[in-house]
């Protein structure tokens, strides 16, 4: 029974023993001065993995309390925990780009353990792409900051990341590849940094992943030509965004040609989508040379309330594909809502000020949240008895905190020990603190 509940590789030893053995590889500037830098690195992963609220009261318990040294060694491999000081002076030098590797090998072994076989849409992957701040402030700064100026003269300093996220119509779990940092050099407004930003993530996405067949998902800013011809350069099929007022152009070709087609649909619960398509349009007037292909899908519901979705894609549409590629384009959102707004609100803690440093700090521990992430959207895909230990909680904020208090109250041997005792209620094999 353990073994079809405990998947060997794509569970909580498997999957953090990859993440080790990458930090492994982490270049380390300060290397032996006493603490070695993957414990400071699995470290941090455990306060993300464990949701802790702040870094001074992971650093409290680690540092005074004999259970959680133990189970931070038993369950992450941590000889020695840092304290909050030493663990934001040893990371603030680390350069985020040394931890691509970590989410690289976690989807390899998503990949391997036939994780993402259902994950096709339209024949690919579907990749959602976009753009989000995890910290805001006019005092606290850093040398990589972006800084906002306003007309009254203040100035917030900004951290801002553009996500990639392998997301499915009809999943919730999804798997984040690793962020780019939007960096003072890519300008100061959000057009020009998200673009600039995308050029690096998606030639590193291509770069990491060469065989591996994506349809990138986008919102309108993506809908321009130097982005389109960068797509099709690095081989990505595309679904993005379009609005009325940014691609007038683009709306009155469509709406001044004859040969547009519709088609309407009815489903049981009296929901009704009339697509309206057109192949081979001209981009704008500035690219008329770069055609694609536009989908417009306007749904009315039952009780007259009506929304309009319109898109353009280098997929041929036809009637029988027109609402899988409405599907796609909408499953965009899921990097907003099954992504970033968990992260911010469901005890990751993602906006909060984890530390700042002065060169890396703020961005390595947003890379480490996103990895956490990524390991329990991997377990929640994969593993039948992390679920179960979900679904007995029930809400997730629920489960958090009794994995936390559980890993706070008793010596545990492991993770399949602990996710038992919550799936089940199995305490037989948690050892009590003896206070006597």
């Amino acid at each position: 029974m353990a073994k079809k509940l405990f998947r060997k590789t794509l569970s909580a030893p498997g999957l953090l023993r990859i993440a080790r053995d990458c930090f492994d590889r982490v270049p380390d500037p300060v290397a032996g001065r006493g603490l070695t830098l993957p414990d400071c690195l699995m470290s941090a992963l455990a306060m993300f993995g464990l949701k802790y609220a702040s870094l001074l009261q992971f650093d409290r318990d680690a540092r005074r309390d004999e259970r959680v040294r133990s189970n931070l060694r038993k369950l992450y491999g941590v000889a020695r925990a840092p304290s909050d000081t030493a663990m934001r002076e040893r990371l603030d030098g680390v350069d985020p780009a040394a931890l691509r590797g970590a989410f690289k090998r976690l989807f390899a072994a998503l990949q391997r353990g036939k994780a993402l076989a259902d994950f096709i849409w339209l024949g690919h992957h579907v990749l959602s792409v976009d753009g989000t701040g995890f910290h805001s402030s006019e005092r606290v700064r850093c040398a990589h900051c972006c800084e906002k100026r306003r007309r009254d003269g203040t100035v917030t300093y900004h951290h801002q990341m553009l996500g990639a996220v392998l997301v499915h119509p009809e999943r919730r779990e999804v798997f984040p590849l690793a962020p780019e940092p939007i960096m003072r050099t890519d300008g100061s407004e959000k057009n020009d940094c998200e673009r600039n930003a995308a050029r690096r993530l998606l030639a590193h996405v291509r770069r990491e992943h060469p065989h591996l067949k994506l349809l990138v998902v986008e919102d309108a800013l993506a809908s321009n030509g130097p982005h389109i011809e960068l797509l099709r350069s690095l081989d990505m099929r595309f679904v993005l965004g379009v609005k009325p007022d940014g691609h007038r152009h683009l709306f009155e070709w469509v709406g001044a040609t004859p040969g547009t087609r519709t088609f309407e649909t009815e489903d049981a619960n009296g929901l009704k989508r009339r697509y309206r398509y057109l192949n081979s349009v001209p981009l704008n007037d500035a690219n008329f040379d770069l055609e694609v292909n536009f989908l417009e899908c306007r749904e009315t519901r039952p009780g007259g309330k009506e929304r309009c979705f319109t898109w353009v894609t280098d997929i041929e549409i036809d009637e029988a594909n027109a609402g899988a590629l409405t599907r796609a384009g909408r499953a965009r959102w899921r990097i907003e809502n099954e992504t970033f707004n968990t992260l911010k609100n469901q005890g990751y803690g993602f906006e909060h000020n984890f530390g700042h440093g002065n060169k890396h700090l703020a961005t390595v521990f947003a890379n480490l949240m996103m990895l956490a992430f990524l390991i329990d959207q991997a377990q929640q895909r994969c593993c039948a008895l992390f679920r179960a230990a979900r679904e007995k909680a029930g809400r997730a904020k629920y489960f958090w905190e009794r994995l936390r208090g559980l890993f706070l109250e008793f010596f545990v041997p492991d993770w399949e020990t602990l996710y038992r005792a919550i799936a089940f209620g199995h305490r037989t094999e948690l050892v009590p603190f003896d206070t006597s």
